[in-house]
């Protein structure tokens, strides 16, 4: 998808305002990494007492004003070949149509209350919110030839799953299969806050940064008194702050220092320079807020319209319908990945599954790696782009508040009995398949066992997978890590994963999806590590028991730790209005990671091929590279490969054992793997055409030839 488009076709941006206009402004504060990326991590004070106009705009949604909790009007703008005109199964080929959809929301509607400040957007004469975002669909260029449903595949800051493919080569495989199976694919923008115009942060000194990086819109400046902000400037996440003084920076542009500084309301100068792996946090008062929570609305809206409607209200017709009177669609599931996992699991919880007519939007919904966080996008001066992190954003929005299971629990920290499925005549099927890494980053462990230690219950309308050995999301295709080497460490300690191949449980859950859904049939069991089997143990244990790997200092782990955060009496688990910056830290959660194998692989989850198979060991655990070690790094995982001869690993000191010694020869290593993908086909995680690739990958492959 080319960036224009996919940042809202560039266009309408200087027609949309951005914001909504405060008479009295808020608090909010800003926080950069100079180590290859930026970060602001809030906006935020005080209520707003008037507003002049209320809009979105950006990486995703523009508003130019209308609304009542549905979309009115639904124009296709372009229309093309999908993948070159490729065939896809039965369903023929495909087309990928871009358009704007119009919405009108009511403010007085109680499914709209949640929103923040929609209260306070203009209204048009009927006393409605409008807005606009664009769309994105790919579906069977004959609709009769599908299996008339849908997958709603919510976009990543503008990232989607229905980016313009040239040929089928281009078409990632969890997508082909889902195309294959004959489902038409909507996604809609939502991210408010963006611009049509990529950067990246310099790691190299410098003077001026921009309050956030773009493609990301900052919220300006109400006050360019530096006397009034607080900068500070520290070594690592949970280091001592030091507060840089007002006088040594200004708000504009310094290319060339002090004296060549422009002021501005949306650019940061200091006068000796941003210093590479430094984090520099900024709180400020700023202006024109967002009212961020209608990009649910858009997803709820957009959603329904394609399900339920055959034309809009001025008669355009509904691009997945069968006739004008006809709309076909029998079943509708969601997808989000990462950021949108969470923000799948913060639009559950809101309520945002019921339509205006109280109407279930998506029969199931499938969260992936999001682990226990939600997006809390309905905050006022959001920036939904950021969450919490051991290394980065610790403090951030997305570790804040429960619920934090799907369940209706009591959570033992803060005495708040809250669930995010508690709606059970609109609440979907749900998935939410995480990896390794989020018991490192997310608070997986929050699932399945409470801030005591005491474990907590999974609805039965619910399935929690653990991919063991996996990373943070799609680092390439393809299958078996090879055995020789890591990828590059690049800001990591170690060596990286030259590929994270979860795709392969994916599509095989796509098919269990919907057979749970339409026809009743029970998909695999939850599989996550669990206390109650032993497999779910603290940090230290992991610590104790972890391989030894030349070079790797497992003394050094750590977790992301959690803390209930008090940013002030406006702010709750629906989001609102944050008036304490930094936050106030309370009581802190137990937290657990994976037990591991003598290869410092989990014992639990759905052990993927790489697991059962290994070649090295794949983990969801990386370390910064000095001097920011021992810090995690990012959602960077690692891979330790197998020695191959057991002279080789002795001499080393590794204590795990070496290919020869698990497989002894190529034949045996390729039966292996057989074996596995049999198990994987029977247990469910992994479907009969992508076993087969694994043993022909295997077979081909140059393991102990």
């Amino acid at each position: 998808m080319n960036t224009s488009e996919n940042l809202m076709r560039a266009t309408p941006l200087n027609a949309c305002k951005a914001y909504v206009q405060c008479g009295s402004t808020a608090s909010a504060r800003g926080w950069f990494d100079n180590g290859g990326f930026a970060r602001v991590l809030r906006k935020r004070r005080r209520i707003l007492t008037t507003i002049g106009a209320a809009v979105l705009i950006g990486s995703n949604v523009c508003t130019t004003i209308i609304a009542d909790a549905r979309v009115t009007r639904f124009v296709v703008e372009q229309r093309q070949p999908y993948a070159g005109g490729a065939q896809f199964g039965d369903a023929g080929t495909f087309e990928r149509l871009v358009g704007t959809a119009s919405f009108e929301v009511d403010p007085n509607d109680p499914l709209n209350a949640v929103i923040v400040n929609l209260d306070k957007a203009p209204r048009n004469a009927r006393g409605m919110v409008e807005f606009t975002a664009p769309f994105w669909i790919v579906k069977p260029v004959d609709m009769s030839r599908g299996n008339q449903k849908i997958w709603y595949a919510i976009n990543n800051r503008g990232n989607s799953d229905l980016a313009f493919r040239a040929t089928l080569a281009d078409v990632p495989t969890l997508m082909a299969k889902r195309l294959e199976l004959g489902f038409a694919h909507v996604d809609a923008g939502w991210h408010g806050d963006g611009i049509a115009n990529p950067g990246h942060l310099p790691t190299t000194n410098i003077f001026t940064l921009p309050l956030i990086v773009a493609p990301w819109k900052p919220y300006e400046a109400a006050d360019t008194n530096t006397a009034h902000a607080t900068m500070t400037v520290r070594d690592r996440q949970d280091a001592p702050r030091t507060t840089i003084p007002p006088d040594r920076w200004a708000f504009g542009q310094c290319a060339t220092g002090q004296g060549g500084l422009v002021p501005t309301t949306s650019d940061l100068c200091l006068f000796d320079g941003f210093q590479a792996n430094k984090m520099y946090e900024l709180i400020y008062t700023a202006k024109n807020p967002i009212v961020m929570g209608l990009a649910y609305a858009v997803t709820r809206d957009v959603g329904s319209f394609v399900r339920y409607q055959t034309q809009d209200d001025f008669g355009n017709p509904n691009p997945l319908a069968l006739s004008p009177t006809q709309i076909g669609i029998r079943r509708s599931y969601t997808w989000g990945s990462s950021s949108t996992g969470m923000y799948l699991r913060d639009w559950l919880y809101l309520g945002f599954n019921e339509d205006e007519a109280h109407r279930k939007v998506f029969d199931g919904a499938s969260i992936n790696i999001a682990g226990t966080h939600r997006l809390f996008a309905n905050v006022q001066f959001a920036h939904p782009t950021f969450y919490s992190r051991q290394d980065a954003n610790h403090d951030y929005t997305s570790n804040s508040y429960p619920p934090h299971t799907f369940a209706v629990t009591t959570d033992p920290i803060s005495g708040i009995t809250d669930g995010i499925l508690k709606r059970p005549a609109t609440d979907p099927f749900v998935m939410q398949i995480d990896g390794d890494l989020e018991l490192w980053q997310f608070k997986g462990s929050l699932h399945v066992a409470d801030g005591l230690g005491r474990p907590v219950p999974t609805p039965a309308n619910v399935r929690l997978y653990f991919i063991s050995g996996a990373s943070h999301g799609q680092i390439g295709q393809g299958v078996l890590s090879g055995p020789l080497d890591a990828a590059a460490p690049g800001a990591c300690q170690y060596g990286q994963q030259r590929t994270n191949p979860v795709d392969a449980t994916r599509r095989a859950l796509v098919v269990a999806m919907d057979n749970w859904v339409d026809k009743g049939i029970d998909p695999p069991a939850s599989n996550y590590p669990r206390l109650e089997n032993g497999t779910l143990v603290p940090l230290s244990q992991i610590r104790a028991t972890f391989p030894t790997i030349p070079g790797f200092q497992a003394a050094l782990m750590l977790e992301n730790e959690v803390n209930l955060l008090n940013f002030g009496p406006s702010f709750n688990s629906r989001g609102g209005l944050e008036e304490i910056l930094p936050p106030i830290a309370g009581g802190g959660y137990q937290l657990f990671q994976a037990r591991l194998d003598e290869d410092g692989l989990p014992v639990s989850g759905v052990r993927q091929m790489e697991v059962r198979v290994p070649l090295g060991t794949n983990t969801g655990y990386n370390m910064r590279a000095a001097p920011r070690l021992p810090d995690q790094c990012g959602l960077s995982g690692a891979y330790f490969p197998f020695a191959t001869t057991q002279a080789e690993r002795i001499a080393t000191g590794d204590s795990r054992l070496s290919l020869q010694e698990r497989y002894g020869d190529h034949t045996d290593f390729t039966l292996a793997v057989m074996r596995a993908a049999k198990d994987l086909f029977r247990e469910g995680f992994m479907l009969n055409e992508d076993a087969i690739r694994y043993i022909q990958t295997a077979a081909s492959s140059a393991v102990l030839r």
